[in-house]
C-alpha cells in the first residue's frame, strides 16, 4: 500500500485536475450557448437561397452553370473536411475523420484521385499525416467562424471544378443534433443534388422563370457561387456548435471521474492512516505490557 503523503499527493493533483475540467466545461457551455444561437441565425439564410437555387434549376434558362451539369465520367474527387482546432472534444474530430478516410479509401479502390481542402487545424494535421493531397486549409477560425477567412480555401476547389480538375466535390463535417449527440455525415456539394435544391417541391408549383439584370450569366454564376458559401459556412457553424457540445460533455464526463477517483484515494488514505494508527497503539500497548 502507498503511503500516506504520495496518496496525499495523489488526491491533490487529481483535484487540481478537476478544477481545470470543471472550468473548461463551464466556459464550454457559455459557448455552446453562442453557437447554437450563431447556427440557428444562420438557418433561414440558408433555407432562402436554397429556395432560389432550387427554383433557378427550374427556370427555363438557356445558360446552364457548370455546377448545376452533371459529368459523365468521374475520375476526380475534391473533399472538404471541416474539424475543429483543438482537442478535448470526445471523439468528435476522430468520427469525422474516420468517416473521412474510409470514403477516401472507397474512392481509391474506384481508381478515382482525390483532392482535400482542411478546414481546422485538427482535420488539417491528420490529412498530412495520412499523405494525402491537401490543396488547400485554413486554420485559426476561433469560436466565430468568418465567411472572409473560408473564400481562400472554397475558391480554391470550386476553380478547380470550374476548370475540370475534379469531377464532383464533397464536404464532411459533424452536424449538431443535439447537446448529448452530433452525427459525422457526408454530402455531395458539386455537382448540385437534388438532395441540396429540393426540386420536389417546387416542381409541384410549376415551372420559374426570372427577368436577368444585367444579364444571365452573371446573376447565375454570383448566385451559386453564394449558394456553395453558405453551405459550406453553415456546416461550419454546425461543426463549432458540435464542438462545443461535445468538449462539454467530455469536461463533465471527466470532472465526475476525478470526483469518483478522490473518493477512492480518500477512502485508501483512511485505511492507510488508520492501518498506521492501529500498528502505534498496538507497539506502545506491547511496549506498557512488557514493562
Amino acid at each position: 500500500m502507498a503511503g500516506s503523503k504520495e496518496i496525499r499527493t495523489k488526491i491533490k493533483s487529481v483535484e487540481n485536475t478537476r478544477k481545470i475540467t470543471k472550468a473548461m466545461e463551464m466556459v464550454a457551455a457559455s459557448k455552446m450557448r453562442k453557437a447554437q444561437e450563431r447556427m440557428r441565425m444562420a438557418r433561414p439564410y440558408a433555407e432562402k437561397i436554397r429556395n432560389v437555387t432550387a427554383h433557378l434549376s427550374q427556370a427555363n434558362s438557356e445558360y446552364k452553370h457548370p455546377f448545376i451539369v452533371k459529368r459523365e465520367k468521374v475520375s476526380n474527387v475534391g473533399l472538404i473536411v471541416v474539424s475543429s482546432d483543438k482537442g478535448l472534444c470526445g471523439g468528435l474530430n476522430t468520427n469525422v475523420l474516420r468517416l473521412s478516410l474510409n470514403q477516401m479509401k472507397e474512392w481509391e479502390s474506384e481508381g478515382k484521385k482525390i483532392a482535400v481542402s482542411a478546414i481546422g487545424n485538427k482535420g488539417f494535421s491528420y490529412m498530412n499525416r495520412v499523405g494525402a493531397d491537401v490543396k488547400s486549409h485554413v486554420t485559426g477560425l476561433g469560436d466565430t467562424p468568418h465567411l472572409e477567412k473560408l473564400i481562400g480555401t472554397i475558391k480554391v476547389m470550386l476553380d478547380a471544378y470550374v476548370a475540370g480538375e475534379i469531377d464532383q466535390l464533397f464536404i464532411c463535417y459533424t452536424r449538431f443534433i443535439n447537446t448529448m449527440k452530433q452525427a459525422p455525415i457526408m454530402e455531395q456539394l458539386l455537382p448540385l443534388s437534388s438532395e441540396h435544391l429540393d426540386t420536389t417541391a417546387t416542381t409541384a408549383k410549376g415551372h420559374w422563370d426570372y427577368i436577368y439584370e444585367p444579364d444571365a450569366n452573371v446573376v447565375i454564376d454570383e448566385l451559386m457561387t453564394r449558394y456553395i458559401e453558405s453551405i459550406i459556412y453553415h456546416a461550419v457553424a454546425e461543426n463549432m456548435a458540435s464542438e462545443q457540445s461535445a468538449r462539454m460533455v467530455a469536461m463533465k464526463a471527466a470532472s465526475d471521474n476525478a470526483k469518483t477517483v478522490i473518493g477512492e484515494l480518500k477512502l485508501v488514505y483512511n485505511k492507510a492512516r488508520q492501518a498506521a494508527i492501529t500498528k502505534e497503539i498496538s507497539e506502545i500497548v506491547g511496549g506498557a505490557a512488557a514493562v
